[in-house]
């Protein structure tokens, strides 16, 4: 019994001592390798007999034990002080200068909402907001949008699970921002002038297409409107926005359910180094159209849900994709980039903070 103390009381010191894993592992090998010290002693137990090997059985097992725990003990102690050395020598000293200043930049579509709002701010439009989050009757129903249409349905529209058996509405997340043009007309008393612009959903993903999206729409109300004025606040609408006084505007015959008569817009425009340039003629010495907007004079019917006489008030109504305008204006060629947070594209495209679009100044100075 003095000896297997004796024995577990030196090892269990040398393994103490180790120090490094190379002298700890020589150490293990001593004792437990194949001719180890304690596997000799283990070895032993068969030659004795039954009375013998029962009473020093458990001191050699618990001698083996002890050494091992010892070594696993002194293992995990140098791998700390290893890791340790090694993480002092790896510090990053976070005084150092950073190797670019961080700019923040304006996003492009933020950009163009401004220049949106300068420009039909100028022409006596104010700008109205609603809900992204809209019940079925303002977003489709007081639009005169069917019950049939393509539009509400599931894979074009993100509908809310319904709530209770007493819900009246089904919600959804808003698929443009005629809600907004229902909740003025109802709220407020004609005339109305208003851009409604903001972030609108539709179930659909590629290069020119993303879930969310971001739109603007006008809408007019008054006594004797025609289409007459929409083509005028289009096409003036238009030069400011792109800077040019060659914009020339192509009304195609279209059918929207909340305007009649209805028309897409086309707007001419030119192929330039794979880029297209909007200015000029379109069909004519290399020029060509391009649909850019819907619109078209405010169906009777949606006039009369939002409680107003469809015989004393007309308007008219158009929409547009910001996101659209952005890429057509400034040269990008993918929609799905504008929600990457890829600092070096909004480093690229995106504008200063000072860089304010005015009328005076130049919309996109």
């Amino acid at each position: 019994m003095s000896d297997i103390q004796a024995v577990q009381a030196r090892l269990v010191d040398n393994i103490n001592a180790a120090s490094d894993l190379d002298t700890l592992e020589a150490l293990r090998v001593a004792a437990l390798g194949k001719a180890g010290s304690i596997t000799a002693l283990l070895k032993t137990l068969g030659g004795m007999s039954p009375e013998e090997r029962q009473a020093q059985g458990p001191r050699i097992h618990a001698l083996r034990e002890s050494v091992t725990t010892a070594i696993a003990s002194r293992k995990a102690a140098l791998d700390a002080a290893a890791l340790d050395v090694k993480l002092a020598a790896e510090a990053i000293d976070m005084t150092l200068p950073a190797a670019e200043t961080p700019r923040g930049s304006v996003h492009p579509v933020s950009q163009v909402m401004d220049e949106l709002a300068e420009i039909f701010a100028d022409m006596g439009f104010a700008v109205a907001t609603g809900p992204e989050i809209e019940d079925d009757w303002h977003n489709f129903t007081a639009l005169n949008i069917p019950e049939t249409h393509p539009a509400r349905a599931m894979h074009d529209t993100f509908y809310f699970p319904e709530v209770g058996e007493g819900a009246t509405q089904r919600m959804l997340l808003r698929t443009h921002t005629s809600p907004v043009q229902i909740r003025t007309m109802m709220s407020e008393a004609p005339p109305i002038r208003i851009i409604a612009p903001g972030r609108v959903y539709r179930s659909d993903s590629d290069a020119t297409h993303t879930p969310m999206f971001h739109q603007v729409e006008g809408l007019v109300i008054d006594r004797g409107i025609h289409m007459g004025h929409l083509k005028w606040t289009l096409e003036t609408f238009l030069k400011a926005y792109f800077e040019r006084d060659d914009i020339v505007l192509r009304l195609r015959p279209s059918y929207f359910p909340f305007t009649e008569p209805s028309a897409e817009v086309d707007v001419g425009y030119r192929q330039e180094k794979g880029r297209r340039i909007v200015g000029g003629h379109g069909d004519v010495d290399g020029h060509a159209w391009m649909e850019l907007l819907g619109s078209g004079m405010v169906n009777r019917r949606v006039i009369a849900n939002c409680g107003l006489d469809p015989d004393e008030w007309q308007g008219f109504a158009f929409g547009v994709g910001v996101d659209r305008l952005a890429m057509l204006k400034y040269g990008m060629d993918d929609l799905r980039a504008f929600f990457d947070g890829d600092l070096r594209w909004l480093a690229h495209y995106g504008f200063g903070a000072l860089s304010v679009p005015t009328l005076s100044g130049g919309i996109s100075a």
